[in-house]
């Protein structure tokens, strides 16, 4: 994949953030998740690819999306094939309270590397690098905490984990407190906490229990440029999502998903802060005119990680559009 497309992918998470952001703490979650989607459909016009959206979001609340299936880009003879896994605004309510994490965000893979994980539930795990193969779905919560408490050389008291605060997760998070582990409860967005778990200084160990399964492909996508670990296993509400993933291509609906299931060959994982959050900072904006925005890119073909932060005056953009 050109690595230059790393950067135009930047451009399009930028927009997003910029649009959600004006909505931010007014209470209304379809507007800032509409304004996030047309900005970012927009802005894949001006990229020379032939993408298609391979994970989308929105079905579960009625949301707007870029639907599963979507052509983006601007499409040439010799334009990559490109499949795309994405959220426009990940954490809509956040952005709608005005709380802590919301960000846009896109994961590009060559065509065939994400798995089509169809709009249903995902049980999760995630670690960093120095946890990496040691974290296991099959394993009990207790014992995936005493297996990162070790890795990462910390007493089991000093480990954080992550947990979606949802009353699924009340054996869960009952579980972990008997370790003895920190937790922290989030109300959404749990890719920024998956990728925080293999982000350097967040100071997350750890991030267990169900949430999105799109959401679960989009952080296996950050956590293969991280050099973390991700394991997913599909939850299903009904046999209606159960015959949909059928559809889909999933073979078998009960499976333990690796990391290289869900995410494999060469990733871009690309993100901008909407809200100030553990893993980026939000958007601002600026007298005269003016916005900051704070971005990172990642490419698993050479591990880099690129923090961006970019300055925009609306008044030029505006003329010169």
């Amino acid at each position: 994949m050109d690595r230059n497309l790393a950067l135009e992918f930047v451009r399009i998470t930028e927009a997003a953030a910029l649009a959600s952001a004006k909505w931010m703490g007014r209470g209304d979650e379809k507007a800032a998740d509409q304004a996030a989607v047309d900005a970012m459909r927009k802005a894949f016009d001006s990229v020379r690819i032939n993408g298609t959206v391979v994970i989308g979001e929105g079905e579960r609340d009625e949301a707007p999306m870029l639907f599963i299936g979507e052509k983006v880009g601007f499409k040439r003879d010799d334009s990559p094939e490109i499949d795309i896994a994405l959220d426009p605004l990940e954490g809509t309510t956040i952005c709608a309270k005005g709380g802590v994490g919301a960000i846009s965000v896109i994961a590009c893979a060559e065509k065939g590397g994400f798995l089509h994980a169809p709009d249903t539930y995902m049980e999760k795990i995630a670690t960093g690098p120095a946890a990496k193969g040691l974290i296991d779905l099959d394993l009990s919560a207790t014992e995936n905490v005493h297996r990162v408490a070790e890795a990462n050389r910390k007493p089991v008291g000093d480990v954080t984990v992550v947990v979606l605060d949802r009353p699924r997760h009340t054996d869960l998070i009952a579980e972990v407190r008997k370790t003895g582990a920190r937790i922290q409860l989030i109300g959404d967005g749990d890719v920024s906490a998956a990728v925080a778990a293999a982000w350097n200084d967040s100071g997350i160990d750890l991030l267990m229990g169900i949430g999105g399964a799109p959401e679960g492909v989009i952080s296996a996508a950050a956590m293969r440029c991280l050099g973390g670990d991700f394991q997913g296993r599909l939850k299903f509400r009904n046999q209606e999502e159960r015959e949909r993933a059928t559809r889909m291509g999933v073979k078998d609906l009960d499976k333990k998903f690796t990391l290289e299931d869900l995410a494999s060959g060469h990733v871009v994982f690309c993100a901008t802060g909407i809200t100030d959050g553990p893993l980026l900072k939000g958007v601002k904006i600026l007298a005269g005119g003016r916005a900051q925005t704070q971005s990172v890119v990642m490419r698993s073909q050479t591990g880099t990680i690129r923090n961006i932060e970019a300055f925009h005056n609306f008044s030029v953009k505006k003329a010169l559009s």
